[in-house]
């Protein structure tokens, strides 16, 4: 039997509600925008297989936790103080817009220290605005989130310097079809770290964790496990 457990993180006026799953090495599952914590069970339930213990949080607007995603500022102090309440080292698993706020958190020295990996699925730190525009446009989204989306479009340059300077290793997980990224995204990316490592999961589209979360959690907690056993390896 997989253990479940329920956990609420007030923030001030804001309260995050999650669900921890399993026992074991920390890895934080952060969704993506219009999501809920929800979409990741079946990857937990895989990764707790492998005794990895996963958190999984409704970001701020989102599911059950109250408040409003209008920011990237935000959403990255919700994750730092997510990362904060976990034992370290960690691993961080962010999708499309969590992986963004993952890498603006990340910026703090202090908590970069805490993570022994990070993940992003199926995004990077300075996607193309209008590819990224069209993308969300032509799949009725670009209205949800209008101050979010304008501030992670016009933070691409700084997100991207971030994630240059970060002292740990980067898996990106990208989608097999439907994807908002292309090889030119990647290579940006790859250029600015020295340590990103491409895996393709060409069944998944954009929402991996959905698509494909069997093949997903697999891949994460192969990475994961080495990242937490070495956790200082990559310094």
């Amino acid at each position: 039997m997989i253990a479940l457990t329920d956990v609420k993180l007030v923030l001030g006026e804001v309260t995050l509600c999650g669900t921890v799953t399993g026992t074991g090495p920390a890895v934080l599952l952060l969704h993506a925008g219009g999501e809920r914590r929800g979409v990741w069970a079946p990857v937990a339930a895989r990764m707790a297989g492998h005794g990895l213990r996963t958190t999984a949080f409704d970001l701020r607007g989102h599911g059950e936790s109250t408040g409003r995603a209008t920011t990237l500022r935000a959403l990255a102090e919700d994750v730092g103080a997510m990362v904060r309440r976990e034992p370290e080292p960690i691993v961080v698993v962010g999708a499309s817009v969590g992986g963004l706020a993952a890498i603006s958190a990340l910026a703090e020295p202090a908590l970069a220290r805490r993570v022994a990996g990070l993940v992003l699925v199926d995004v990077v730190p300075d996607p193309d605005p209008a590819r990224a525009r069209s993308w969300l446009d032509f799949r009725g989204l670009g209205d949800r989130y209008t101050s979010l989306v304008d501030d992670i479009l016009g933070s691409g340059p700084a997100l991207l310097a971030t994630a240059g300077a970060l002292d740990v290793p980067i898996l990106l997980v990208r989608a097999g079809k439907g994807s908002p990224l292309d090889d030119t995204d990647v290579r940006r990316l790859h250029a600015a770290h020295h340590r990103v490592t491409l895996v393709r999961i060409p069944t998944a589209g954009h929402l991996v964790a959905r698509d494909a979360p069997e093949v997903l959690a697999d891949v994460v907690a192969e990475y994961a496990c080495h990242w937490l056993a070495n956790p200082d390896g990559h310094r």
